[in-house]
């Protein structure tokens, strides 16, 4: 059988799924949901009933979790080295060296900030890196899970998504090159106009240093720095860490620093060799285009496993068997990480080859009257509220910069850039607010938190900070003055910033 359009009602099934997901605080039932009644919508479509509905829910997350098995066992390998360091002592000894350098909760967030900034190169190894690296000096200094969560989501997609050298750039300069512009180039013009990540990178810095935390994330930061407790908002509980795992008292921050070091020369080196930047002819950005990421992180979360086995067995900080049995509980602690992304995909999948959810969206764009100066703007928004219903960036700006490269090209082709920049930034905006979001699930695993939890208190930052972009867009549009529209857009941040914490203290007064 073959994808159908069906118009409004290819958006019920995403829609439906975050909503439930939104009320019930639970994500795997709501994604099954949305699954179900995606795959039930296409089966019905053609006449079949509910055992064919059944028959397409399987087969299509089959194909999804096979089209994306390199992720999965790169999280299984990284699972299992988070959990041997730990064990080993590595990470026990750099959360006391961390402790002694880092003396701040403001601090802790910048370096956490900053380290995500420093691993730009993936989405996905951002998340898992950053939050296994932090992640023990952020619990010292009373950091809630969620805040933890929210600053390395901001510092993972935002950041990919302008970076040159990234697995986003390669499959954006592949999208755009698809269009006929020139792809390297139109995405370097685009990085200024990415008002989302720029804002939201700059928004990442200013609330660490500033604590200026508003809605559901300042009850969960208050909580802990007053009742310890880094998961809730419950000032009766007090937090304990999720896993109890028996530590070696004699490790060293070398054995958490070698193998994750391990882990990113390995991954890089990995990525330019499939790309095939030794073979000669091949530019660095080119070599980065042409990789497989996934296959990559993949080798280099493998070598840097073994590393640290040859590291912590003939110093007896593990017996061969405990490290084994640490492999195999790493591995069992992203079994969560593992359904819900399965999940995400398959249900993504459906939305995008089935019943063209985005083509539907695309349809609106392409076909409305909209003025020259605010198309960015309302593509700005399109494109988030896609990624939003799709939980998926890659698949938004796969769909939409085509269908925006050409429009643009014949309305006004002097805002081609503005507006394939507004694509991209709205992709990552919604991807920031769906539940569905494998990025969103990662950060949420990386953090060691509640995934509705990290979707509720990230979201009314995602769209302070969106509210602005859409504002900033709308000036870039009639000025096509980059400085300004910058300028402004900060400053209006910042004081939107400002009013939104003060009217969060009155109410908690």
């Amino acid at each position: 059988m073959e994808s159908i359009n069906i118009g409004l009602i290819s958006i019920l099934p995403p829609l439906a799924s975050i909503v439930i997901a939104l009320i019930s605080k639970e994500v795997i039932s709501s994604l099954l949901f949305g699954i179900i009644s995606g795959a039930m919508i296409y089966s019905f479509h053609y006449g079949g009933g509910i055992l064919e509905g059944i028959e397409t829910v399987f087969t299509v997350m089959a194909k999804s979790m096979g089209n994306n098995i390199m992720i999965i066992i790169f999280i299984s390998l990284l699972g299992a080295l988070v959990h041997v360091i730990t064990m080993a002592g590595g990470s026990r000894a750099y959360g006391k060296w961390a402790a002694e350098k880092i003396k701040s909760r403001k601090l802790v967030q910048v370096a956490t900030a900053l380290l995500g900034l420093f691993m730009s190169i993936d989405d996905y190894f951002n998340c898992l890196t950053v939050g296994t690296v932090m992640r023990p000096i952020s619990d010292k200094h009373r950091i809630s899970r969620v805040k933890f969560a929210y600053i390395i989501d901001s510092m993972a997609a935002p950041v990919c998504v302008i970076a040159p050298i990234s697995s986003w750039a390669a499959s954006i300069i592949s999208c755009i090159d698809g269009t006929g512009l020139n792809g390297m180039l139109t995405f370097v013009q685009t990085i200024p106009y990415n008002l989302y990540a720029i804002l939201t990178i700059a928004f990442v810095f200013i609330i660490s240093i500033t604590s200026m935390d508003y809605g559901p994330m300042e009850k969960f930061e208050r909580n802990a720095i007053e009742n310890g407790d880094l998961f809730t908002t419950d000032s009766e509980v007090c937090g304990q860490e999720m896993n109890d795992i028996k530590t070696s008292d004699k490790g060293k921050v070398i054995d958490l620093i070698i193998p994750l070091l391990c882990l990113i020369i390995v991954s890089v080196f990995s990525m330019l060799k499939i790309g095939g930047y030794f073979n000669g002819n091949i530019s660095l950005a080119d070599a980065f285009g042409n990789t497989n990421s996934g296959l990559s992180i993949t080798i280099g979360a493998f070598t840097a496993l073994v590393v640290a086995f040859f590291m912590f067995i003939p110093r007896k900080l593990l017996s061969f068997s405990d490290f084994m049995k640490g492999v195999s509980n790493g591995i069992k602690s992203m079994v969560s990480a593992f359904v819900i992304l399965s999940l995400a995909w398959t249900l993504s999948d459906i939305c995008r080859e089935y019943i063209h959810t985005g083509d539907y969206v695309g349809n609106i764009v392409s076909e409305s009257n909209i003025p020259a100066m605010l198309l960015p703007a309302i593509v700005f928004l399109l494109s988030g509220l896609l990624s939003f219903s799709m939980g998926t960036s890659w698949g938004t700006f796969g769909i939409l910069i085509p269908i925006v490269a050409v429009v643009c090209q014949r309305v006004a082709p002097e805002i081609t850039v503005m507006a394939l920049s507004a694509t991209l930034s709205g992709s990552v905006f919604g991807d920031h607010c769906s539940p569905i979001s494998d990025t969103m699930i990662l950060s949420s695993t990386g953090a060691g938190c509640n995934h509705i939890d990290h979707v509720s208190t990230q979201m009314p930052y995602a769209v302070l900070v969106a509210s602005v972009s859409t504002i900033g867009y709308i000036i870039a549009g009639f000025t096509s003055n980059i400085i300004l529209t910058l300028s402004v857009s900060l400053i209006l941040m910042v004081i939107s910033m400002i009013c939104v914490h003060k009217l969060n203290a009155k109410k908690l007064i």
